[in-house]
């Protein structure tokens, strides 16, 4: 049976000691293995940054000391290859972050999203930060609209829960988070700090991923917001195996 997996992340790659130089972290190394692939195709996807050039340039090099072989689609000014040869043509996909209201206007337009589904069931293995993560869910807090933060629940669904990214480092994450189960908007949201990726398979959490290794007082989390008895619960998950 086809295993389908997600990595959701509010991190992927980390800084270096060079300038605007950036180096995959242990959830985007995590996604590599599970394609189970000498040299996996690795495609990026940048769509909610208007297929940034800086940016693309950053992630091309980002992977240039790993045995892959890497290609991007965008879709400004027009797609750069077939939309769905190209992603089914990948092992891995990595989304990368801006706005998650314009990537899933544009995957739309394009079928793109038509596309990952058939990958996503294909067994390519998924993922992103922020925009690249929140896009797989249902829905959840985006600044997508402006610098005040609003819901988004027209997500892709392939995870049929909340999803809230950036939730250490933005103050208006979190309260949002919990006020969108309040709401019942949501019946689950799954929250991650900074630098740290949940994997799902076949649509269960299984396994929360940190970038890199911190001391106790810089630890970082992921959470599972659920309504129980009325009010609005924040579990942390362990960091590892969930199940």
């Amino acid at each position: 049976m086809t295993i389908r997996r997600i990595m959701a992340t509010s991190g992927g790659f980390l800084p270096t000691d060079r300038w605007d130089v950036i180096k995959p972290g242990k959830t985007f190394l995590r996604m590599l293995t599970l394609t189970g692939n000498e040299r996996p195709r690795v495609c990026f996807i940048l769509t909610a940054s208007g297929d940034n050039t800086g940016y693309l340039s950053k992630s091309y090099a980002a992977m240039s000391d790993l045995n892959c072989d890497v290609t991007h689609l965008q879709l400004f000014t027009q797609p750069n290859a077939p939309v769905r040869d190209h992603i089914l043509n990948s092992d891995l996909i990595w989304v990368g972050g801006g706005s998650v209201a314009n990537l899933l206007a544009l995957w739309k337009l394009h079928g793109v999203d038509i596309a990952l589904r058939e990958a996503y069931e294909k067994g390519v293995v998924l993922g992103g930060v922020s925009a690249g993560s929140l896009c797989w869910f249902q829905g959840g807090p985006t600044d997508s609209f402006g610098p005040e933060l609003a819901p988004i629940t027209n997500g892709l669904g392939f995870l049929p829960f909340g999803n809230a990214v950036h939730y250490d480092s933005e103050a208006q994450r979190r309260p949002m988070a919990h006020n969108l189960i309040e709401s019942g908007t949501f019946k689950q949201i799954y929250a991650t700090d900074d630098g740290v990726g949940v994997l799902y398979e076949n649509e269960v959490a299984l396994e929360v991923v940190v970038d890199k290794d911190t001391s106790e007082s810089e630890a970082k989390m992921a959470y599972l917001l659920e309504k129980i008895n009325g009010k609005v619960l924040e579990s942390p998950l362990p960091l590892g195996m969930i199940r």
